[in-house]
């Protein structure tokens, strides 16, 4: 974010009322005297010092883990291959005349059981970029046993097929060792990128979506006429000191100020999103049968629990999950919710006893293996302090979701993360996008206004 810097010194006071911190119209009638030099840097003090402001920085969205392995072999799948390619690229050049040479002088006699070859543009024809393109041809698998005369005669024709190809036109080294060696590389990678997509298959169909008029009804309900002029009203300039809700049960009044993060382009605050998790486990209670069993913690919890003096702190939230206090066993619950906060962006952990499971949702695509410690520990802490049983997470799955609706700009993150935890507790797909962020934003905003969520 960005930071302010100004001295202080009331001398200085005059120097704000010039956009850029220098009034260019003060006339200063002191002289500094050549008494000495000492003397002369303690009187630059007297001249204002300009503001200093430093440029806001978003988040940037990068790409790790799953997602950037599986786009790496998919790129290798498509025929681009990457640091493979370049290579051959740079010793294109060497290889093309002993490479015809060679493919003239095969023997008829000798077995093959693939070619590779590969079309190198023109020395002179280069991109705008100055890349030249190295592309994939053809590469022919001979998987079927074959006598060796039959195995020859088909060589020469393959060879002799490539013979007519222009002098633009490269041919990798044709020895039985050279590829043999580049076979098995692309049995390898085609068996990890097969292995990745049952892998992402599975994770697909352990979240089941529910019928399709189901996701259509209740999610993407479009606001009334009424219901919009209502919320215009309170994002209105005339409602920002205004009170426009008091949740009693949580204590947590929304202002038109507070309301007004629920705007476009704006971040949310604490405030907002602590009442909306808590109207999501009012849904709950109304409807049990139609949504899951959860608990959702208020966006300080996780702070409290890691602010211990060497990090995780277990007694300073231990109180906040008595019988008594939630009327239920948080242990009970099908999948605990809680929200994290880094600095200027909103993230997501779950502790998902359903599936036995903890996982970490960012819509800017990243990972934080310690804040899935820090709740595998406490869950056990939990169960052992309200129980007095004993509980083996150790074998439940961190998983870092990669299949869910990314963040395409720099203020967004936190709606993405209050409708994972709603979609999430509703037991359906993560079916919405960037695009569905303005909507989201009002219905949020008409859902804390009537202290009812959806």
């Amino acid at each position: 974010m960005g930071a302010l810097i100004s001295n202080r010194n009331k001398r200085d006071a005059s120097s704000q009322h010039s956009p850029g911190g220098f009034d260019h119209n003060l006339h200063i009638n002191k002289k500094l005297k050549s008494s000495s030099s000492h003397s002369n840097i303690s009187r630059l003090g007297i001249y204002p010092k300009t503001w200093v402001l430093r440029e806001i920085h978003a988040p940037c969205r990068f790409i790790s883990g799953f997602t950037a392995k599986l786009s790496r072999l998919y790129d290798i799948k498509l025929g681009l291959f990457g640091d493979l390619g370049n290579a051959l690229f740079s010793k294109c050049k060497n290889l093309r005349e002993p490479a015809i040479r060679r493919c003239k002088n095969v023997k008829s006699d000798s077995g093959c059981s693939s070619i590779e070859v590969i079309d190198v543009d023109d020395d002179d024809e280069e991109d705008d970029s100055g890349v030249s393109s190295v592309e994939v041809i053809e590469i022919v698998e001979n998987e079927r046993e074959e006598q060796s005369n039959n195995v020859s005669v088909e060589r020469r024709e393959i060879v002799a097929k490539y013979m007519e190809l222009d002098q633009k036109e490269g041919v990798i080294d044709l020895d039985d060792e050279s590829v043999e060696k580049r076979d098995t590389s692309l049995r390898r990678l085609r068996f990890d990128i097969k292995l990745l997509e049952a892998k992402l298959a599975l994770r697909q169909q352990a979240r089941p979506v529910k019928k399709k008029e189901d996701v259509e009804n209740d999610p993407f309900r479009p606001l009334t006429k009424e219901e919009e002029d209502m919320v215009a009203k309170a994002l209105s300039y005339s409602n920002r000191n205004k009170v426009l809700v008091n949740h009693e049960n949580s204590n947590i009044t929304i202002t038109g100020q507070l309301l007004q993060c629920l705007s476009p382009h704006a971040w949310l605050n604490d405030e907002v999103i602590n009442l909306y998790l808590e109207l999501l486990k009012e849904r709950e209670n109304r409807e049990p049968k139609k949504f899951l069993k959860c608990h959702f913690f208020n966006t300080f919890f996780y702070k409290k629990l890691v602010s211990g003096k060497n990090g995780y702190d277990y007694n300073s939230v231990r109180r906040w999950t008595t019988q008594k206090k939630l009327g239920y066993g948080l242990f009970e619950c099908d999948k605990i919710f809680v929200p994290i906060h880094k600095e200027i962006h909103w993230c997501l952990a779950v502790i998902n006893k359903k599936e036995e499971k903890f996982q970490y949702l960012d819509s800017l695509g990243g990972a934080d293996k310690k804040v899935l410690r820090m709740l595998a520990k406490y869950i056990t802490d939990e169960v052992k302090d309200k129980s007095g049983k004993s509980i083996d997470v150790t074998s439940w799955d961190q998983e870092f979701v990669t299949d869910l609706p990314n963040q395409e700009n720099g203020y967004d993150c936190g709606m993405f993360m209050i409708k994972y935890a709603d979609f999430y507790s509703r037991d359906i797909g993560l079916c919405f996008n960037q695009e569905h962020m303005p909507y989201f934003r009002l219905r949020t905003a008409k859902e804390i206004l009537k202290l009812r969520a959806n």
